[in-house]
């Protein structure tokens, strides 16, 4: 016992210099967002004063290093997805884009006089997820695969959800006198997590049959296990301390990336809503890859989850937690949406309450939400 015991104590200490090391080499964009986070506290007032275009190039740089570092995040999301399997997975994914969305919009709204910022980026991401990252997948996906098949139980809870929670916080608005706001605001925080609440313990209790999809051709030696595929045998807590401190790190990027990027986008023509437009694909960054290799891979039930599950979180998740801090700071912000997002969005939920009816999506469907990607982002190019 005692010669196990004293074995016990020599092992771990053989290893920490061969993990540590391989850990840098893995985790190398965290660190590089590191040093840019030290570089920004260093250079801000420089590249602040060094005028328009200096202050553009910096925020494209920061945005970019929060792109990484949100891949690093996104990636141990995904082992922590694989160990537990859907549809806790999925559930993890899309917590830690919607953890990073929140976090960029909090501290963006301290350095920005757009009122409109929250829900500008709670629409982009709407339409970044349901058209751009479901319809691109369905679209390769459906040109490699034919008709892919999926859980269709998943897509009509997902939208109906997503149809009362958008409804009940960017439509109705619309008609609450201003002198009523914060009454509202308080029972639409009520309203979010009571919907929320339970739809989770649905998604993870009785009905979570509704959210996963058997495929039994799929099931081949290498086919499931991918992250350990790869030689990524990282524990569950290195993971989540990985996920936390690289959530940390993108905060004071977007601190910075904020600076510049008000500061690079003054006295210019660019639209209203591109700062919007650039939380919402920041956060979905990591995603569209995740969705894109479960296409190609003929699981269409990954990309619906993933897609649908972060625009319902994104939206039911963002929602109390901005209210929250405009009832604590007294500062109204508006969410309801114009006419034309309003018209956008119902025609998104419609054609995914078409689309995503039968338990199959193919080449064509994907094709309908893509081009209201494309309309979208044409939309936003001219102002609307």
């Amino acid at each position: 016992m005692h010669a196990v015991a004293a074995l016990d104590q020599i092992e771990p200490k053989e290893e920490p210099p061969v993990r540590l090391s391989s850990l840098i080499k893995q985790e190398a964009f965290l660190i590089v967002a590191l040093g840019t986070v030290l570089a920004g506290y260093l250079f801000e007032h420089s590249i602040v004063e060094g005028g328009r275009t200096i202050a553009l190039v910096g925020a494209v740089a920061f945005i970019g290093v929060i792109i990484l570092a949100s891949t690093r995040v996104a990636h141990h999301a995904e082992i922590l997805a694989h160990k537990v399997g859907d549809p806790y997975g999925t559930m993890i994914l899309t917590l830690s884009a919607v953890a990073v969305e929140v976090l960029i919009l909090a501290i963006m709204m301290g350095s920005t006089s757009s009122p409109t910022l929250v829900r500008d980026t709670i629409y982009s991401a709407v339409m970044l997820d349901i058209n751009g990252i479901l319809g691109l997948a369905a679209l390769l996906g459906g040109l490699r695969h034919g008709e892919q098949p999926y859980n269709d139980d998943s897509s009509r809870t997902y939208s109906v959800m997503i149809l009362t929670a958008m409804g009940i916080s960017m439509v109705v608005p619309e008609f609450i006198p201003q002198d009523r706001w914060h009454y509202y605001s308080a029972y639409t925080i009520i309203a979010m997590i009571a919907l929320y609440g339970v739809f989770l313990k649905m998604q993870v209790g009785p009905h979570s049959y509704f959210f996963s999809y058997t495929y039994p051709r799929a099931k081949t030696p290498g086919a499931a296990p991918r992250p350990e595929q790869d030689g990524e045998q990282e524990s569950a807590k290195l993971s989540i301390a990985v996920i936390l401190v690289g959530v940390l790190i993108i905060g004071f990027l977007a601190e910075f990336m904020s600076a510049f990027m008000n500061t690079g986008l003054e006295g210019t023509n660019a639209p209203p809503a591109l700062m919007a437009v650039v939380v919402a694909a920041i956060s979905a960054a990591p995603e569209i890859l995740t969705a894109m290799r479960a296409a190609l891979r003929n699981r269409m039930q990954s990309v619906v989850n993933i897609a649908m599950g972060a625009s319902l979180s994104t939206v039911i998740l963002t929602v109390p937690v901005m209210e929250g801090i405009a009832l604590y700071t007294g500062q109204p912000f508006v969410m309801a949406m114009s006419p034309v997002q309003t018209v956008m969005v119902g025609i998104t939920l419609i054609a995914a309450a078409i689309n995503l009816n039968d338990g199959q999506t193919n080449a064509i469907e994907g094709m309908t939400h893509f081009v209201l990607f494309a309309t979208f982002i044409m939309l936003t190019a001219i102002g609307l």
